[in-house]
């Protein structure tokens, strides 16, 4: 092979780097494409707010004319400082099953990170926690989500030949709904609430929940609740503004829990959607010119899965049993929604706080993934 890596430059080599993925893995009956354009976006400097404190370099690899792979470089430089390190990152990898290939891949974007004065590199991560991170170690022969990455076995083989080591593992569950809320679940439930005087809040209008202010409190409690976590930083005002028009007018009210103090203060939330996975597999990346129509089917019908997206608690109600209020309000409306299982998507091994909720529920763990580092010399 003649193998040559080349720097991603202009809108026509973005598009051939985004295609690159959604290409390679077309027929896997496992891997969930992303939209095109939102992976666009993500990666445009002036449309994406990260970019306010990240830098990138994109890189393909060529063997003479055909594209056989891909890496992208990043530095977020809000996470080293809040974190006290020098990290370069990598992420939107993809390569065909060839060490020369990966090799000269990961040599580019070590050697970028390395230029700007990096000390180690790690991934596969985003911009920030809101961007898929983790490779598939385990778990290759189940469907995935929108929220994470597919990548062939043979990827890890890889990555580990190239020197990288482990830095941090995710685990991923298969919650298996109930016929009713466990009679436990709900006992623990109504004495929380009357304890620590909290309520469950329901909006039934998208539009009015961010008019009352509470999209703003959702991201707001994202970043309390989530700062001990592996690489977070807090989002940026642009960033949460930027998140609120993209995801909470998708949202089904049904689906979202909020629960509040006597002061209406925002304590602990649940966020679930219904899986696009299988739409996201019928559109091929696409929304036109129909891949809405099977984004929309998915949102509106029933729907037999639903992807946990978010679960947090303020720090001060941890270890009360705040999280129980939440299933105690979903599980009916995953009941009449005909629900037949929820993905927790990825929880940091260690955060067995969020890992006990389950126990309550028939569940399995099926997938884990995981973030390497390398120290650069």
């Amino acid at each position: 092979m003649a193998i040559t890596i080349r720097p991603v430059s202009g809108k026509k080599e973005m598009k051939q780097f985004v295609k690159f993925r959604i290409d390679m893995y077309k027929n896997s009956p496992y891997a969930i494409p992303p939209l095109y354009m939102d992976d666009l976006t993500t990666l445009d400097p002036k449309k994406n707010p990260a970019f306010e404190f990240c830098e990138a370099q994109c890189f393909m690899a060529f063997d003479n004319d055909k594209p056989v792979g891909r890496i992208c470089a990043m530095i977020n430089h809000r996470a080293n400082e809040v974190w006290k390190t020098k990290s370069g990152r990598f992420g939107f990898v993809d390569f065909i099953d060839n060490m020369e290939v990966s090799s000269a891949l990961f040599g580019e974007a070590e050697s970028w990170a390395k230029a700007k004065g990096m000390d180690h590199i790690h991934g596969p991560l985003g911009f920030t926690d809101f961007d898929q991170e983790g490779m598939l170690i385990e778990g290759y022969y189940q469907i995935g989500t929108m929220a994470t990455i597919y990548n062939h076995p043979y990827y890890v083989t890889h990555i580990e030949k190239l020197g990288y080591a482990k830095d941090a593992d995710w685990v991923e569950y298969k919650i298996f709904i109930p016929d009713a809320i466990p009679e436990k679940h709900k006992r623990i439930s109504e004495i929380v609430m009357k304890k620590y005087n909290l309520r469950i809040l329901k909006y039934k209008s998208p539009s009015k929940l961010i008019k009352d202010g509470y999209g703003q409190k959702l991201f707001d409690l994202v970043n309390v609740s989530y700062a001990h976590l592996y690489g977070f930083t807090p989002l940026t005002q642009p960033q949460i503004d930027y998140y609120i028009k993209l995801y909470i007018s998708m949202l089904n009210p049904d689906f979202l829990t909020m629960i509040v103090n006597e002061n209406d203060d925002l304590v602990g939330m649940g966020v679930a959607m219904p899986s696009l996975a299988v739409a996201l597999q019928k559109a091929k990346g696409n929304l036109m010119p129909l891949g809405f129509l099977h984004l929309l089917k998915a949102l509106k019908m029933k729907n037999p899965v639903v992807d946990l997206l978010l679960i947090a608690v303020r720090a001060d109600y941890q270890g009360k049993g705040v999280n129980a209020l939440m299933f105690y309000d979903l599980i009916p409306h995953f009941i009449k929604a005909g629900v037949v299982y929820a993905e927790s998507n990825p929880e940091l091994v260690e955060n067995e706080k969020v890992q006990s909720q389950w126990e309550y529920f028939e569940h399995v763990n099926h997938k884990r993934r995981r973030a390497y580092i390398k120290e650069l010399k």
